[in-house]
């Protein structure tokens, strides 16, 4: 398990990993999105009740469900980091929080268009949006802990601590709709129950989803590759990936 970690956790091979792979993810997150966004805005039948308004769920779900995993996988890299001192994980935690605080942003944004042609209302103190604003302060917390130390390793531990104590939030906004009485409808998906919706409805939502979190991985390891060569720019692979450039423009000159 140590080696494993050990490996990976090694800035030389994740970046030589995300150059492979990353091209694989922009092109399927673009299909996949492609297809849902079309699909879900242009075709799909309109709800029963919401009629058209209902196809905002295309946006607003693929939102939600980031910005809670964002913040589950900085409470994941702030753990490695402080348990193994890996500094790839404090570099991923970095460059996803402002992702993941705009996809929280996002979900609240949409909710409350959402909001107002299903509630008369673009806000409520219910407990989903109150939770998901809840979530917004801590990415927030998390990005300004960041820089408020001198010391980058400071800022890195102190973000770290606070994400995994603000993980504990994750499983009040995703079941306060069943733990209180809320505006908010239940999910959309289960594992334990067939979708409410029509195959024509659902299809597409899961294409969003699946493409948003592609898109995710691969901005998060293109922005990570960014993140290590701006710290390892000292160290020796580095300094020899960058050297044929610098050379090149040198000789330019």
């Amino acid at each position: 398990m140590w080696q494993w970690i050990h490996k990976w956790g090694s800035p030389r091979v994740f970046y030589r990993f995300s150059l492979r792979v990353t091209p694989w993810l922009w092109c399927a997150a673009a299909l996949l999105l492609g297809i849902g966004a079309v699909w879900g805005l242009a075709f799909a039948p309109p709800d029963y009740q919401q009629h058209d308004s209902f196809r905002i769920i295309y946006v607003h779900v693929p939102s939600a469900m980031l910005a809670e995993s964002c913040f589950a996988l900085l409470a994941m890299c702030g753990a490695i980091f402080l348990v193994w001192k890996i500094k790839l994980a404090d570099m991923v935690a970095r460059v996803a929080a402002p992702f993941g605080a705009s996809m929280t942003f996002g979900a609240l944004v949409s909710g409350a268009v959402w909001g107002i042609p299903t509630w008369g209302t673009w806000w409520v103190w219910d407990a989903r949006l109150t939770s998901m604003l809840i979530l917004l302060f801590l990415y927030m917390g998390v990005m300004a802990l960041r820089y408020a130390f001198d010391r980058p390793d400071s800022g890195g531990r102190a973000a770290a601590v606070l994400a995994l104590v603000g993980v504990v939030n994750l499983p009040i906004i995703k079941y306060s709709v069943d733990w209180w009485n809320t505006l908010h409808q239940k999910s959309s998906f289960s594992l334990t129950q067939a979708p409410s919706m029509p195959a024509s409805m659902w299809v597409p939502l899961l294409l969003m989803m699946l493409g948003s979190y592609l898109l995710f991985a691969a901005l998060v390891l293109t922005r990570t590759r960014h993140e290590i060569l701006r710290r390892e720019s000292r160290s020796r692979w580095v300094r020899a990936l960058i050297a044929p450039d610098a050379g090149s423009s040198d000789t330019g000159v």
